[in-house]
């Protein structure tokens, strides 16, 4: 359970019921395994009015709990995603969060036979509630919610698990055109939760600029790679370069082990240890290309995991090329930087020495993900492969697929950008083609806030240039500094200078 200190547990405990999936698998908190969040429309009211409660003592923990307790407000209450978003409800029921060692298997697998067992009662309950679920987001969530059943033998499970799978499929032929979230609601939703009032019109001036910057960026390192050549020749040479299916995962781990070695010489993060291995995603998270499954805080040391998705052999052969572009030789070092180190696997590491429940427990996302993605621009800066102008353009590219979904998360949701020009913007900024491209466009529908990754690594470094202008800055101090605080809003990052 979670452990009370003061007042801190009951609201702890009124959030946690409120996110019980990202709780129990990325804070560890396993006296959830086994149970499913009430998603219905009854369940989320019953939610929204257990929050709040008395104040904390202590004042940072107490803005970051606040920030996250309005974050719900807007999410469940004036957005009300869990009525069009399944991502809610596919990740209420995946069972890849069993498959990692965190504790015996045999209890993994009592606690997986739960969760089949309330598979029944949870699809009723999205049913009950997924009555506006728009036809981009459920044509961006339809592989996922099938690979739901992958691995289940379990009938009843698996008769509920259809009855999901078609719903979805109604809405993917006749859901409502329109996935927009308006302006208003689309900066409510990024940044109430992060303490930040979001000027959307800035954040898209602040997201051309990164483009032009990353793009200079790539053009110096494609006249290095292949001086006198077109950037668009090199560029297309870079994409091809890339191993096959199988191969990516062989890769990844040769990556993955180099990422972790330099960052233990270098000294520039404040924890190397732990085990980090490399597998193939579940089927239930093959929309994700790769992503880390860290050993959570409130669990014992285990082993984290490194998944990468290949492409599916059922694709036409240039959408597997496409696909397998993302982990093309440039690319893939950016990836393994990311994910693994000094990006999540690094963070996860920290995360394991924070004492404060509020700060174990409740991680902004757009910190999360911008301390990756910063992680991957600091590498670059502090001579990782001895600045290789490989490693840069492959930096580059990655930072422009992740500036590209801030773009067109905003044009998606302030309708000024359809499904079919956000891909058509991943393709012309980004180089991503084909079912790559169109993945990434309809993930904006229903991950709307997936501008994250820019933004913020963005407010990661404005911090860092507050904190070189300080006497006796020194950047691995800077970064133990940052990491101290957990996976605060973004709105709170100040205090890492205090």
């Amino acid at each position: 359970m979670l452990r009370s200190v003061g007042d801190v547990e009951p609201r702890l405990r009124a959030l946690a019921d409120l996110s019980v999936p990202e709780v129990r698998e990325y804070a560890g908190r396993h006296e959830y395994d086994g149970v499913l969040q009430d998603l219905s429309p009854a369940g989320v009211t019953a939610g929204l009015a257990a929050l709040g409660g008395p104040p904390l003592d202590d004042d940072h923990d107490e803005a970051h709990l606040t920030a996250f307790e309005a974050g719900a407000r807007v999410a469940y209450s004036e957005l009300e995603q869990h009525r069009w978003n399944p991502a809610l409800h596919l990740a209420n029921l995946d069972l890849a969060g069993y498959d990692r060692e965190y504790t015996l298997q045999a209890e993994r697998d009592a606690a997986r036979a739960r969760h089949l067992a309330a598979w029944p009662d949870a699809v009723d309950m999205a049913l009950e509630s997924l009555d506006r679920v728009p036809r981009d987001v459920a044509l961006g969530l339809l592989g996922g919610v099938r690979g739901l059943a992958d691995g289940v033998t379990d009938e009843p499970a698996l008769r509920a698990h259809a009855r999901l799978v078609a719903h979805v499929e109604r809405a993917a032929t006749d859901g409502e055109p329109d996935a927009s979230l308006g302006g208003v609601g689309l900066a409510r939703l990024m940044g109430v939760p992060e303490a930040i009032e979001v000027d959307l019109g800035g954040l898209a001036r602040d997201a051309d600029a990164e483009r032009d910057r990353l793009r200079e960026l790539l053009a110096d390192a494609c006249a290095r790679i292949a001086p006198g050549r077109p950037v668009a020749e090199t560029l297309t040479a870079l994409e091809h370069d890339h191993p096959d299916a199988e191969g990516v995962l062989a890769e990844a781990r040769i990556q993955t082990t180099e990422v972790l070695d330099w960052c233990a010489r270098s000294g520039l993060v404040p924890y190397t240890d732990g085990d980090c291995r490399v597998g193939r995603s579940p089927a239930s998270r093959s929309s994700a290309m790769a992503m880390l499954s860290w050993a959570a805080p409130g669990e014992p040391e285990g082993p984290s995991w490194f998944y990468v998705t290949p492409p599916d052999p059922a694709w036409p052969v240039a959408d597997q090329d496409g696909w397998l572009s993302v982990f093309s030789r440039a690319t893939l070092p950016a990836v393994c930087l990311h994910e693994v180190a000094p990006g999540h696997f690094s963070h996860s590491r920290a995360l394991r020495h924070v004492t404060s429940p509020v700060r174990r427990v409740l991680m902004s996302p757009s910190f999360v993900e911008g301390w990756a993605h910063y992680g991957e621009q600091m590498a670059l800066e502090e001579g990782f492969r001895d600045g290789d102008p490989l490693l840069q353009a492959g930096v580059a590219i990655e930072a422009l697929v992740r500036v590209t979904r801030l773009a067109a998360a905003l044009g998606v949701h302030e309708g000024s950008m359809t499904v079919a020009e956000a891909a058509s913007r991943f393709t012309e900024d980004a180089g991503l083609h084909g079912e790559a491209a169109l993945s990434e466009a309809r993930r904006a529908t229903w991950d709307p806030t997936y501008g994250r990754y820019t933004w913020g690594k963005l407010e990661i470094l404005r911090l860092r240039e507050l904190a070189r202008a300080r006497p006796g800055f020194d950047l691995a101090g800077f970064h133990r500094d940052l990491l101290a605080l957990g996976a605060p809003p973004l709105g709170l990052l100040d205090a890492a200078l205090s």
